[in-house]
């Protein structure tokens, strides 16, 4: 189960979340995974401050994993993601941070996998 919380301090429309959410739909085979089981979370207008300032958009990527991948499978889904971002809200690959966690368990329906 792949989870993709983007935490911005932008607004983010419905449908810039909808757009957003399908694209990430697709990246997200980058790590082997489908959006069958993609959990996405958008938190906007959030207080975020890159290098001191706050005077441009930023955005902080989290994906969580369960299970494992590669160097450059994670380094191929940060350009999509960036590029995403970029297309949808405006905001720079230079000013989008993503963070990745690979968890060997996790819980679904009362039980882990």
């Amino acid at each position: 189960m792949p989870y993709i919380q983007t935490r911005t301090n932008c607004n983010i429309s419905k449908e810039k979340e909808i757009a957003i959410k399908e694209k990430l739909g697709i990246a997200i085979t980058l790590l082997g995974k489908s959006e069958d089981w993609l959990m996405v979370e958008f938190v906007p207008n959030c207080n975020l401050y890159f290098k001191g300032k706050d005077d441009e958009i930023f955005a902080y990527v989290d994906v969580k994993l369960y299970g494992r991948s590669n160097n450059e499978a994670y380094s191929s889904m940060t350009g999509a993601i960036s590029e995403v971002l970029n297309t949808e809200l405006g905001i720079l690959p230079s000013n989008v941070y993503v963070s990745y966690s690979e968890f060997e368990n996790f819980g679904w329906n009362g039980r882990n996998f």
